[in-house]
């Protein structure tokens, strides 16, 4: 199919998480503008189960022609190493199109803890090895796989203590259960650091960020730290380059668009935009990344 003519017929975007979410508010968004700009309707369609396993099966399995996308989000390059059995091949069964947003998870405590630095938190952790508890809602989680990284760049230890979502995890921070939390993303935790109930030590993205713009990287306490999560949009390996390149224009559009722009603020991320080898790259990079801490941790899907 020439890339002139696509799309010829409506356009399935499948989101693997369940409605409601980051990723599907900004797959909505995506939806939404590229319906506009090539006047065929893009139908979001959810398929939440397995860390998205299942809704990205579907896709892997899609006929390569652009009709049929997948909007990914952090789990994607982590599912490998925690899952022995996935019905897909994560780094050959999809064409990468673009990276749309990037987010950068924000490590709290509770605003009596005594550390009030990253400085601090490390040095306490060094000088309570194992006796600091640290929240987690899942093994696969961006925040327990970025508490893992901290732990093996900072050289500390801590206990990771299981909640069945980040609402019981703040619970628990607050009332001292946990002594910190690393939360998966900004736009969730700001109101709660404004409101002074509890305090942002770090974000684990190579910059800071705009909705936290006073709060330190971890990188510049511990050097060489970095565990953004991110969304992209990926088709079927084989699409054609002529399509791919396609979308990734019509990608573009979006994410430079002011409504996409709203919304990815309001979630404590950025609007990306790269290209889909850049984007392959950042895959095959996170991919060994996540691979060799989950190894070295001996972490086992929950």
């Amino acid at each position: 199919m020439a890339a002139e003519s696509y799309p010829s017929r409506p356009v399935r975007l499948i989101i693997p998480a369940g409605a409601g979410g980051v990723t599907d508010i900004l797959g909505r968004v995506v939806a939404a503008k590229m319906t506009e700009s090539t006047g065929q309707q893009v139908i979001v369609d959810n398929r939440p189960g397995a860390s998205g396993i299942v809704g990205s099966q579907i896709v892997a399995k899609a006929p390569p022609d652009g009709h049929t996308l997948l909007m990914v989000f952090p789990s994607h390059p982590v599912n490998p190493s925690l899952y022995a059995d996935i019905p897909y091949d994560t780094a050959t069964a999809f064409a990468p199109v673009s990276m749309v947003s990037a987010v950068a998870p924000v490590l709290v405590v509770a605003s009596q803890f005594p550390a009030k630095s990253m400085k601090e938190l490390v040095a306490l952790a060094k000088a309570k090895p194992g006796q600091l508890n640290h929240g987690s809602v899942g093994s696969g989680s961006m925040g327990a796989l970025g508490a893992e990284l901290l732990r093996s760049l900072a050289g500390i230890q801590f206990t990771q203590v299981s909640y069945k979502g980040s609402p019981q995890a703040l619970t628990a921070l607050m009332s001292g259960e946990i002594e910190f939390y690393l939360m998966g993303s900004a736009g969730s935790v700001g109101p709660q650091v404004k409101a002074g109930r509890i305090r942002a030590l770090g974000v684990g993205a190579k910059q800071r960020i705009s909705i936290l713009p006073d709060v330190p990287t971890i990188g510049e306490t511990v050097p060489g730290y970095e565990a953004r999560g991110w969304n992209g949009i990926l088709a079927p390996a084989r699409t054609p380059k002529a399509i791919v390149d396609r979308l990734h224009r019509e990608i573009v559009k979006v994410v430079r668009s002011p409504e996409f722009a709203q919304v990815v603020t309001a979630e404590g991320a950025t609007a990306v935009g790269n290209t889909p080898a850049e984007f392959d790259a950042v895959i095959r990079a996170d991919l060994a990344k996540w691979a060799k801490i989950i190894r070295e941790n001996g972490i086992r899907a929950q």
